[in-house]
């Protein structure tokens, strides 16, 4: 059993739980649920950077990244500094996240939030709409065709843009469908956690150009932006760089500088 198999057996008691003691409604209730939600794949077309900075405390892979810094402070760093979008991090057990860094992401910067989620429930996207999400992320390698295309449509009709992120060609070719906005390649072998970014290269001529291209993981350097954006690759998921820093919102400034 790999980690995103034990993740996803966690998860499914988590959603379990919740689903018994928190109903649908209060989600739909809250003020966010009603917010105009900002695009992230129509900002990415645009921007010259395409960085999507991110908001974790730990991996399963590195353990503890950082466990001081207040997310406030991150999210009006991050967009002081320019990036594209936010990715937060909201499984507890394994990337120290919580759903309320979402809101206080919300609080603290304009900038369109990705919630970071291993969704297999349609509850978690309607979770994700209330505490002020903009994004949603689907990953292939959790999930069936239909589960996608469920989904993927719940999210698109709360106004919601969707991030399928996918780790080989098999996982591409059965996730292909209107409803979605931005194919991410996931540069990390969920199995062996070695990291290449070959896998974005070979993926992204089978990505059709209806949908914004993001590489996600180990991108590290801005020679490995430089070396995707002939691929086609118009956003960067970027998050233990920056976070493994005493200052994250200023060493997404630099990197973003350094980039244009």
């Amino acid at each position: 059993m790999n980690i995103l198999d034990k993740i996803v057996i966690d998860k499914r008691k988590e959603v379990d739980l919740k689903k018994e003691l928190i109903p649908i409604d209060i989600f739909e209730r809250t003020p966010y649920f009603e917010r105009k939600t900002i695009s992230l794949s129509k900002k990415l077309r645009t921007s010259q950077t395409g960085i999507i900075a991110e908001f974790k405390r730990k991996s399963p892979s590195k353990s503890v990244i950082n466990n001081t810094v207040n997310i406030e402070d991150v999210a009006m760093g991050y967009e002081h500094a320019g990036a594209c979008g936010m990715s937060v991090l909201t499984d507890e057990i394994y990337f120290g996240g919580f759903l309320d860094d979402l809101i206080i992401a919300r609080e603290n910067c304009s900038l369109p939030l990705l919630r970071k989620e291993f969704i297999i429930d349609e509850y978690q996207i309607l979770e994700a709409k209330g505490f002020g999400a903009d994004v949603i992320l689907l990953i292939a390698a959790i999930l069936t065709k239909a589960e996608i295309k469920q989904f993927s449509e719940l999210a698109k009709s709360l106004n919601l843009d969707v991030l399928l992120e996918v780790h080989n060609e098999e996982e591409l070719h059965k996730s292909i469908m209107p409803s979605l906005d931005m194919l991410g390649v996931n540069n990390r072998n969920l199995k062996t956690f070695d990291v290449s970014l070959e896998t974005s290269k070979t993926l992204s001529t089978l990505i059709p150009n209806d949908f914004v291209k993001i590489s996600e993981s180990g991108i590290s350097s801005i020679e490995a932006i430089k070396e995707l954006k002939p691929y086609g690759y118009q956003g960067f998921l970027i998050g233990e760089n920056f976070m493994k820093t005493n200052n994250p919102g200023a060493s997404a400034s630099q990197f973003i500088k350094s980039l244009l």
